[in-house]
């Protein structure tokens, strides 16, 4: 695992940090000097959509770094003031231009590596009229023997989808969570 990068500032004053463990706790932290500050540093949440019609699922070719390209599930990272559900559906919009109904969670997958969890509900596309964003070059639907496997942008999308083909030739769509490493 990468090592995490380090506080250097303290976010409240500006003065330097000091690392050392706080009273009360368990793990070194940044600990401001000057006015005592506590600075924590844990996982950003990435939240995403799988988007289907029929057999087939709606992937977004990136415009963006990293990995642009390459196909993805429509998701970014969630922003404060907003729920898991409701940064899906925002970056479903912002992403592929997509009218979708929200349904369940449906994959938590851990990347510890990169200090994020990735969280993707099934979304039913409402209509096949899309208005990408300019974080897309395009988007299509896919079925599972058309998908681009090979030019996915991230292996929490491959499993998802992996997950999502296998529930649906099964019948049933259930929770899956996992960790990549």
């Amino acid at each position: 695992m990468p090592p995490t990068p380090r506080i250097k500032h303290c976010r409240a004053c500006g003065t330097p940090v000091d690392y050392r463990v706080p009273v009360d706790d368990n793990r070194e932290r940044a600990v401001c000097p000057a006015c005592h500050e506590v600075h924590y540093q844990n996982p950003c949440n990435v939240v995403g959509t799988v988007p289907h019609w029929e057999d087939k699922v709606l992937l977004c070719r990136r415009n963006i770094e990293p990995q642009r390209g390459l196909w993805t599930l429509p998701a970014g990272f969630m922003e404060l003031g907003e729920t898991t559900a409701e940064g899906a559906l925002r970056e479903t919009i912002e992403e592929a231009g997509a009218a979708i109904e929200m349904l369940p969670l449906y994959t938590v997958l851990n990347v510890v590596r990169a200090g994020q969890v990735h969280l993707f509900y099934r979304a039913a596309l409402q209509h096949l009229t899309f208005d990408p964003g300019p974080e897309t070059i395009e988007v299509a639907l896919f079925s599972e023997a058309d998908l681009p496997w090979h030019e996915l942008a991230f292996r929490t999308v491959r499993v998802t989808l992996e997950h999502y083909f296998a529930d649906r030739r099964s019948g049933h769509f259930g929770m899956h969570h996992g960790d990549i490493t």
